[in-house]
């Protein structure tokens, strides 16, 4: 979506997560095809989920906290 000129809001949470991906990832390493490119960046998603820990989810991965929100695992984990 967009703002008003001038107000980026509605795009910071992408623009964090592209600033997170081109730092963590893509950054280090040399693409020859774009099925490379493609691979690399489903294995980054799938690690960022499932393994990655986050200080602003209190150290948990975002697969953790959906589950707790769902009430599948254990809130008091």
């Amino acid at each position: 979506s967009m703002s008003r000129k001038g107000n980026c809001w509605d795009n910071a949470v992408a623009e964090s997560f592209f600033k997170t991906i081109k730092y963590e990832w893509l950054n280090r390493f040399k693409y020859t095809s774009y099925n490379q490119l493609y691979q690399s960046i489903e294995e980054y998603l799938i690690w960022y989920n499932t393994e990655r820990l986050h200080s602003s989810l209190g150290y948990c991965t975002p697969l953790e906290i959906e589950l707790k929100l769902k009430g599948i695992i254990n809130k008091a984990a």
